[in-house]
């Protein structure tokens, strides 16, 4: 949205409103860009599911790697 300075004044409080909603808000001073209004909230972080969807393979025995080699650290060799 665009808006001459002085006409700025007088609607200020929605373009404060309209700025806060995401909107830009362009100040033109006889029709060339003087300064822009934008909200001062945290732009929402891209999501970005699956980018490494593919590239990796996970071990079928995934939940019991090391079952054996972690169950000597805490016992100590088996005497099987």
């Amino acid at each position: 949205m665009t808006v001459e300075l002085q006409d700025a004044g007088k609607q200020l409080s929605e373009l404060a409103d309209s700025a806060a909603h995401g909107e830009d808000v362009i100040l033109l001073r006889e029709g060339k860009p003087l300064a822009r209004m934008t909200s001062l909230a945290p732009e929402k972080p891209v999501k970005r599911l699956g980018m490494l969807e593919g590239m990796y393979e996970i071990p079928e025995d995934f939940d019991t790697m090391f079952e054996k080699e972690i169950e000597e650290m805490f016992y100590g060799e088996s005497s099987e």
